[in-house]
């Protein structure tokens, strides 16, 4: 049997040579929009937080959420995301950020733990100090963890790279999953949208617009849901 090392490290360094290197896009990273209850909404994560694959910030995550959480509530929002980012990177940058408060925040990570092939119990460790830091400095009363997406068919990845880190993503993401089951004030979002490669971006590693507004309004309907289900901050009280 063929050893898969060298065989991943020269197909690996291939997909970093050889993939279109997208930007981050322009647009707000933090304020307002809609009317109604104040809602403070912060979402940290990766380049797919970033909105990377779209045009505009408009067209990414941040602008699919932010509207649909608007038409019921006035949202103040920002957005904490760099391309590359670990579960582990963004606990850095958060902990360098002065405290503020928000109300539901948003997490998209994992992708880059997968790549780094990060073992299930440093992944969880990292998510945990994640967690306890959105609390305990960031007050959020409501964490909404989006799960990994299906890497075993990022086209940009060869075989056999896409199924060990396919494979990887499938099981730190069935890890997560599992423990924000037992923990009142997170849930997890299920990445389950399409991944066809006309909907995905052109370096076939990142969501398109359409997956975008799949994805920000599948996490727009589940944020409304389960603010009815918990205690409110008085602000958000719609009695």
């Amino acid at each position: 049997m063929v050893p898969l090392g060298p065989i991943l490290w020269a197909q690996g360094k291939h997909v970093r040579k050889t993939t279109p290197l997208l930007p981050e896009p322009p647009g707000v990273r933090n304020g307002e929009e809609g009317q109604g209850p104040l809602l403070r909404l912060l979402i940290v994560g990766d380049s797919s937080a970033a909105g990377v694959g779209a045009s505009h910030q408009d067209e990414a995550l941040l602008g699919h959420l932010v509207s649909g959480l608007a038409t019921n509530h006035r949202v103040e929002f920002r957005l904490i995301a760099a391309t590359g980012s670990t579960t582990l990177g963004s606990v850095r940058r958060l902990r360098k950020l002065p405290a503020e408060t928000f109300d539901v925040a948003v997490t998209v990570l994992g992708v880059n733990d997968s790549t780094r092939l990060s073992s299930v119990g440093k992944f969880l460790d990292d998510q945990s100090q994640l967690m306890s830091l959105l609390k305990e400095k960031f007050g959020v009363s409501l964490v909404v963890c989006s799960g990994l997406p299906p890497m075993h068919l990022f086209p940009a990845l060869p075989q056999p790279l896409r199924w060990v880190i396919g494979r990887k993503a499938q099981s730190l993401d069935k890890a997560l999953e599992h423990w924000l089951a037992s923990l009142p004030t997170a849930n997890y979002l299920k990445s389950d949208f399409t991944l066809d490669a006309e909907l995905m971006a052109s370096d076939g590693f990142h969501p398109g617009p359409e997956v975008y507004r799949m994805w920000g309004q599948a996490m727009a309907l589940r944020i409304e849901h389960l603010l009815e289900d918990i205690a409110l901050p008085k602000h958000l009280d719609k009695k």
